[in-house]
C-alpha cells in the first residue's frame, strides 16, 4: 500500500493532466484521481510492470466512466457546454498549470474533444498526447488495438479540422483582446468589425441557470453587434488575465469573478469567443494572482 502510495503521488502531476484532458474539468479530474487512488486499493501490485503506464489506463477508464454518466445528465444544460479553464491574472503560470497545460490545451480544443464519443476521446488524449500505445488503449473501450486506432484517426480528423489554438504569439494575442476589449467598452462595432474573423463563432455557458446571453452566435456582424451592444457595461468590469495559456479575461464585481473569456486569435483576428458565465464552475475555480 505504501508503494502504491508513493508511486501515485510521484505521477500525480501526469496523471492531472490525462484527466483534465479527458474531462475538462479540474474538479472532475481531481474526482477521477480520488477514484482511480481507491481502485487502486483492489490491485496487486506483484502484476504490475509499469506503474506509469498502469496508472495512466487505470485514470483514463475512470474518466470514460465519468463522462459516460455526464452525458445522461446534460438534458439540464440551457446553453453551450465549455471547460473549466486554467486561469492567471499575473501574467505567468505557474509549474502545475504549465504542467495541465502542455502541448498547448486551449479552451477550444478542450470544446471539440467534448464533441467526441467517450472512446474516441481515450484513443485519441492517451495515444496522441501521451503515447500510450493502442494495445493497452483497446482493453479499457473493448475494442481490438486496430479498432482503437480507428478510434483515434476520426478523433484526429475533428480535430485537425477544427481551429484550435491561437496562432499568434502571446504580445500579439494581448494587444487583439485589449483592442476587442477598447472598442467594446466604446461601442465601436466598425471596430469590433475589423477584429473579429468573417466566421468567428461566440459561445457562451451559463450552467443550467437561465442568462440573457445567447447559447451561440456566429459571424462577425452578430458578434459584433451583441458585443456592441452588451460591451460596454460588461468591460467595465474585465481585467487581462491568461485563460489557458492564451490571452483572456476575467469580470469581476465585488462579490468575485463572475465571468471568464478565452479567445482564440487567428493571423490576428478573433476567430472564437468562449464566455465562461456558469456560477458553479466559476465558484470551483483558482485563479493564480
Amino acid at each position: 500500500m505504501q508503494w502504491f502510495a508513493e508511486q501515485f503521488e510521484a505521477n500525480r502531476p501526469h496523471l492531472r493532466a490525462v484527466a483534465y484532458r479527458m474531462l475538462g474539468s479540474l474538479t472532475e479530474a481531481d474526482d477521477a484521481l480520488q477514484e482511480a487512488w481507491i481502485r487502486t486499493n483492489r490491485s496487486d501490485s506483484r502484476t504490475i510492470s509499469n506503474i506509469g503506464g498502469w496508472l495512466t489506463t487505470l485514470v483514463g477508464r475512470v474518466c470514460v466512466d465519468m463522462l459516460r454518466a455526464r452525458q445522461s445528465r446534460r438534458e439540464s444544460l440551457i446553453g453551450t457546454w465549455l471547460p473549466e479553464p486554467v486561469v492567471s491574472t499575473d501574467g505567468k503560470l505557474d509549474p502545475e498549470q504549465s504542467s495541465l497545460l502542455a502541448d498547448s490545451v486551449g479552451l477550444a480544443l478542450l470544446v471539440v474533444l467534448e464533441s467526441l464519443e467517450p472512446a474516441e476521446r481515450l484513443a485519441f488524449v492517451l495515444h496522441d498526447m501521451f503515447a500510450v500505445p493502442f494495445d493497452e488503449i483497446a482493453p479499457i473501450v473493448d475494442r481490438t488495438p486496430e479498432a482503437t486506432r480507428q478510434l483515434a484517426s476520426r478523433a484526429r480528423r475533428r480535430v485537425r479540422g477544427t481551429t484550435t489554438n491561437s496562432n499568434a504569439d502571446l504580445p500579439t494575442q494581448r494587444r487583439v483582446v485589449a483592442a476587442f476589449l477598447a472598442a467594446s467598452r466604446a461601442g465601436e462595432f466598425e471596430d469590433l468589425i475589423n477584429l473579429l474573423d468573417p466566421d468567428v463563432a461566440f459561445r457562451v455557458d451559463t450552467g443550467s441557470r437561465t442568462w440573457l446571453a445567447p447559447a451561440l452566435l456566429t459571424g462577425a456582424t452578430e458578434v459584433a453587434r451583441h458585443a456592441s451592444a452588451h460591451g460596454p457595461r460588461f468591460a467595465t468590469l474585465c481585467q487581462p488575465a491568461l485563460v489557458n495559456g492564451a490571452a483572456g479575461i476575467i469580470a469581476r464585481t465585488r462579490s468575485g469573478v463572475v465571468a471568464v473569456v478565452g479567445f482564440t486569435v487567428i493571423d490576428e483576428r478573433i476567430s472564437e469567443i468562449d464566455l465562461l458565465l456558469d456560477a458553479d464552475k466559476l465558484a470551483g475555480l483558482t485563479i493564480s494572482e
